[in-house]
């Protein structure tokens, strides 16, 4: 890297602005769809210093993040390390980021509920759908347990003499 390359505080990369103080590593895995070490091995394919701040790119080197972002076959990455194996569309295997992943597991979700499976169900219910323990946990929101019969008979209490300060 040339130092004369001027800083950039922030860095678009596929339609997500990249804080230019972060390493690059660590910041291309806030990308949508981009774990940690799906980022670590595009930047030692690519032969970028994975210590580099993002800010410090040229924008050559922007492109050529954002290109293998896009197709990481190009780099001669495996297929079992994409996001995306065997698509049941289209049958290949892709890796998918930001609003492309989100559609596609909103499509999944839809594709099972409509076939009645059981997963599809459990998601259109809102239930938990992986075999998780569903007695204890799982509630959302409402709160579930014992009341106490002294704090059931206090509040009737209360509510009873605010009635009679009410009459007077």
């Amino acid at each position: 890297m040339s130092e004369s390359v001027e800083f950039k505080h922030l860095v678009r990369i596929h339609g997500k602005d990249l804080d230019g103080g972060k390493k690059l590593v660590v910041a291309l895995s806030d990308i949508k769809g981009v774990g940690d070490n799906f980022a670590a091995s595009t930047v030692s394919k690519l032969g970028l210093d994975p210590r580099a701040r993002v800010g410090f790119l040229s924008e050559a080197q922007i492109q050529l993040v954002e290109k293998a972002l896009q197709d990481p076959a190009s780099l001669g990455l495996p297929q079992w390390f994409y996001n995306r194996r065997r698509d049941p569309e289209t049958g290949e295997s892709k890796q998918l980021l930001g609003s492309d992943l989100d559609l596609a597991l909103k499509n999944d979700i839809d594709r099972e509920s409509n076939q009645r499976s059981w997963k599809g169900i459990r998601h259109a219910l809102g239930l938990k759908v992986r075999g998780q323990r569903t007695r204890t946990t799982g509630r959302k929101g409402r709160t579930v347990g014992v009341r106490k019969a002294a704090l059931v008979a206090a509040a009737k209490q209360a509510a009873g003499e605010a009635k009679k300060e009410e009459k007077k």
